[in-house]
């Protein structure tokens, strides 16, 4: 199987395992978007972590799937898992070694944290193909608004510090502790009540969808109208006030 899935202390990680350049085949993507579904939905699950086999995270989608007729299946079909793994419902963190580029660079970019190794290098080389990559036209300026179009035109590749620099990267560390160094993300986020991280998550997404003062006003809702009916946010504001650790319902 391309996508191994493992659950441990609240962290449900998922590893592409197709070395040595993990190449995003329409039917690995399916995979994902089956396994993602699957995590959504389960109460064990309170961070997802994504991970690669070997030296390279992924060198992008498969070239030939680009040429007509598959074409036609195999564009939609990245959007709706960009789509899906973007909207997972709680914190992604991801870790990268070596190659992200294309596709692998597009999955990347639905992530909520990311943690790359010192030799990482990410990129969108579709330009030089004479077509677009159209996930990353959509979340690049998003993520890092002054870098995109150089990303998107360029084509050329950037290294991790930069990516760091662009706020595209949060940590960077020596290749060999790339996944230990997300582990250690991923489990100090899945301390945090299930419950709050999936409606930080939410009022997030609802924030960059709409205009700022919408986007504040439907945050103020969630708050009072969702998180405060729930027994976390309670819990853990009565904790703070006894001065005891939270015992968290929702986890």
């Amino acid at each position: 199987m391309p996508w191994s899935c493992r659950i441990e202390d609240g962290i449900a990680t998922l590893t592409l395992d197709q070395p040595p350049l993990n190449i995003l085949t329409r039917a690995l993507l399916a995979e994902l978007r089956a396994a993602l579904a699957s995590l959504a939905g389960d109460r064990a699950v309170r961070v997802l972590r994504l991970a690669a086999t070997g030296r390279h995270f992924s060198a992008g989608a498969d070239v030939g799937e680009h040429l007509p007729p598959q074409h036609e299946r195999l564009i939609p079909e990245f959007a709706d898992t960009i789509e899906a793994l973007a909207a997972f419902p709680l914190p992604v963190v991801a870790g990268v070694r070596g190659r992200c580029l294309g596709g692998g660079f597009e999955l990347v970019q639905a992530a909520d944290l990311v943690v790359a190794g010192v030799g990482a290098t990410f990129g969108q080389p579709e330009i030089a193909l004479g077509v677009t990559a159209p996930a990353a036209c959509v979340l690049l300026p998003r993520r890092a608004p002054g870098l995109a179009a150089e990303l998107l035109f360029g084509g050329e590749p950037i290294g991790a510090e930069r990516a760091r620099e662009a706020g595209l990267v949060q940590r960077v560390v020596p290749e060999e502790a790339v996944d230990d160094e997300a582990l250690a993300l991923a489990r100090k986020l899945a301390r945090h009540s299930r419950e709050a991280l999936r409606m930080t998550k939410r009022t997030v997404a609802e924030a960059l969808a709409r205009p700022r003062g919408a986007a504040l006003r439907t945050a103020a809702s969630l708050y009072v109208d969702e998180l405060m009916r729930g027994e976390d946010a309670l819990e853990g504001l009565d904790s703070f006030l006894a001065k005891r650790a939270p015992v968290w319902r929702h986890r």
